[in-house]
């Protein structure tokens, strides 16, 4: 043990001898470790600023519209707006694509605009991953 590190452990020692630890905030909680493994390490920091700041990652925001414009497909009764609609998730699709920068296989499959009904809406997959949420005609 170097001498930096015994001093250091000696100043633990007296904190705790004098109560300079009890009642801090979360005592007697678990901690809260987050397990960021899936992210690569050259991002973590960069990740955990933006979580920090409450702000979501690009894909992640683009990730949570496509589910809004999905949830609010499903109460669309005009075919119009339907089209539409589908036509601004597809757009938002590709986008986080784009985005992604990964294997094709990972990619989001957009949604057939052609013949498209409600039943089919309720049956698509909100998994953007790899993604078979296209409707079926």
């Amino acid at each position: 043990m170097s001498d930096f590190e015994k001093i250091a452990e000696e100043k633990i020692r007296q904190a705790l001898a004098n109560g300079d630890f009890d009642n801090l905030p979360g005592a007697g909680k678990p901690l809260r470790l987050e397990d960021d493994s899936t992210v690569a390490p050259d991002l973590r920091m960069a990740y955990k600023l933006l979580k920090d700041a409450h702000c979501l990652p690009p894909e992640l925001e683009v990730h949570k519209e496509i589910l809004r414009l999905k949830d609010l497909l499903r109460g669309v009764e005009d075919e119009t707006d339907r089209t539409h609609k589908i036509r601004k998730i597809n757009l938002l699709i590709t986008k986080l694509n784009l985005l992604r920068k990964g294997p094709l296989s990972i990619q989001a499959r957009q949604i057939v605009i052609s013949r498209l009904s409600k039943q089919s809406d309720s049956s698509a997959s909100t998994d953007l991953g790899a993604d078979t949420s296209h409707a079926k005609s």
